[in-house]
């Protein structure tokens, strides 16, 4: 493994990791506000509410993230809806990764017992207050292993948009791999999405000691 040819190849792979890390951030950003109000629609009893955010969380459930980046990039472009390809991957991972979190929110706003909900009451807060300071603090705490894990997984998920052409981190090792006949490319590719999770799930520890007092 040539160091020269590694220094040759650096840029070309660190320009696709800031779009993997951008897609990254957005997602998150995008994805764990939308998780919590789906979640909250989730458990609440308007019924109508509850039907249509059942069938969104199922069919992105229900469905690969592949065919759902194929569709929004290439689908909906049909019906006049068109994305370019940075922002048709980011709507797609948003709204995948979003039914995903509504689900493990709904189980610890669910684990969450009624009692607290009467003492806010008697406490004279509104149901935002109540959200706000007692019952999602406590669901953070109970979440936060399943969020981990899924946000190790959107890390290793965002390879997937090579299929709309985007120049992510795994697509410029392939293209290196092919134009020059080596694996060392793709060989540097695994050890920085290791770094990446490295840190992911370091930052993940310390934000679940941060919740430890919540006991």
């Amino acid at each position: 493994m040539s160091l020269s040819y590694i220094s040759e190849i650096l840029p070309s792979l660190l320009g696709g990791v800031k779009i993997t890390l951008s897609l990254f951030f957005w997602t998150l950003l995008g994805s764990l506000p939308l998780g919590i109000l789906v979640s909250i629609g989730l458990i609440s009893k308007i019924k109508p509410l509850k039907w249509v955010l059942d069938l969104y969380v199922w069919l992105m459930r229900g469905t690969p993230l592949l065919l759902q980046l194929i569709f929004v990039f290439y689908g909906l472009p049909l019906i006049g809806i068109v994305f370019q390809r940075y922002e048709a991957a980011l709507f797609a991972f948003i709204l995948n990764y979003g039914a995903y979190f509504a689900e493990i929110f709904r189980g610890g706003f669910q684990s969450i017992d009624e009692g607290q909900y009467e003492g806010a009451r008697v406490l004279r807060l509104s149901y935002g207050q109540t959200l706000r300071k007692i019952v999602i603090p406590q669901v953070v705490k109970i979440v936060i292993p399943s969020i981990g894990n899924e946000v190790i997984n959107l890390i290793k998920d965002s390879s997937l948009v090579y299929v709309i052409g985007l120049g992510d981190l795994l697509r410029a090792g392939n293209v290196a791999t092919s134009r020059d006949v080596t694996l060392v490319p793709l060989l540097l590719v695994g050890v920085i999405y290791l770094i990446l999770i490295g840190i992911a799930t370091y930052v993940l520890h310390k934000v679940e000691q941060r919740y430890s007092y919540y006991k």
